[in-house]
């Protein structure tokens, strides 16, 4: 085999580089801020109305003995989260708190602030996500390089990419310039369901919108049902943020850092162009 070289190929534009480099300022305090508006009332319930006595998640601080603990409550199962929700802080100064300070904006309990941080952001993700789809489908970006094709979803091809990113290994020459079956299904669970879900799930939330739009929240089962929708969404992206970061990490750091900063990603090839 001819001796291979790294060479620099050009595989993200400026559009879907800048636009992702906003979704992670906006997401990060999105979900900072929600966590704030969260912890004035830390429970979820399904349908119209909030039946206090059987939320079906809930996050609070109770006695036990003569020590408050945090308990953290799905279902009938019961867990005792001191020190990370409930009742949270450095010992000798902890407060019944839903989530740390650190994880939220305001740092403070304050629901006034933390939802004029939040509606900002979100006005900046929905506008972010528009000039996303409006560009990446005028230049043919997200039909050309996300929709699946029907090689990408022939079963041998599918099984072969879910045992091969089991095993951590990661396409190498031209197959690195595009997205695998996997990824491409990802992405699109993402921006096409997961992003739009959550956007008209806080909608629902908005009193305002309620009052013209009332047939949204019967949509979703009731303002409670699409608040805990919402919920629910949000951290289905945040599991698919922490899962796409390990990947980042585990197909190579800087290669992936340095395509969505400068648009160039490194591949190998050998020198008679073929991939190594």
């Amino acid at each position: 085999m001819a001796n291979p070289q790294k060479v620099l190929v050009y595989r993200h534009a400026a559009v879907t580089r800048i636009t992702h480099w906003i979704n992670v300022l906006a997401l990060t305090l999105l979900l900072m801020s929600g966590l704030n508006i969260f912890g004035a009332h830390p429970a979820l319930y399904w349908g119209q109305k909030s039946t206090f006595a059987r939320p079906w998640v809930s996050i609070g601080a109770e006695m036990k003995g003569a020590d408050m603990v945090g308990v953290t409550q799905i279902g009938s199962a019961r867990f005792n989260t001191t020190g990370v929700l409930g009742y949270s802080g450095k010992p000798g100064s902890r407060e019944p708190v839903a989530f740390p300070s650190w994880a939220t904006v305001p740092s403070e309990r304050d629901l006034a602030d933390s939802r004029h941080w939040h509606f900002f952001f979100a006005w900046l993700f929905v506008l972010n996500g528009l000039v996303y789809w409006l560009v990446g489908l005028s230049r043919g970006h997200i039909v050309k390089d996300l929709a699946p094709t029907k090689a990408d979803l022939k079963p041998k091809n599918v099984w072969h990419e879910i045992v091969t990113h089991a095993q951590l290994k990661f396409p190498k020459g031209e197959d690195a310039r595009h997205y695998n079956v996997l990824q491409k299904g990802a992405y699109l669970a993402v921006i096409a369901i997961l992003l739009p879900l959550m956007v008209l799930t806080g909608l629902c939330m908005s009193p305002g919108f309620d009052a013209g739009a009332p047939w949204l929240v019967d949509f979703f089962g009731g303002r409670q049902s699409a608040r805990t929708i919402h919920f629910l969404t949000a951290f289905s992206i945040v599991g698919f943020i922490l899962l796409h970061l390990f990947m980042v990490v585990a197909s190579g750091t800087w290669n992936n850092i340095r395509s969505m900063i400068t648009g160039r990603y490194a591949i190998v090839r050998d020198k008679t162009g073929g991939a190594a």
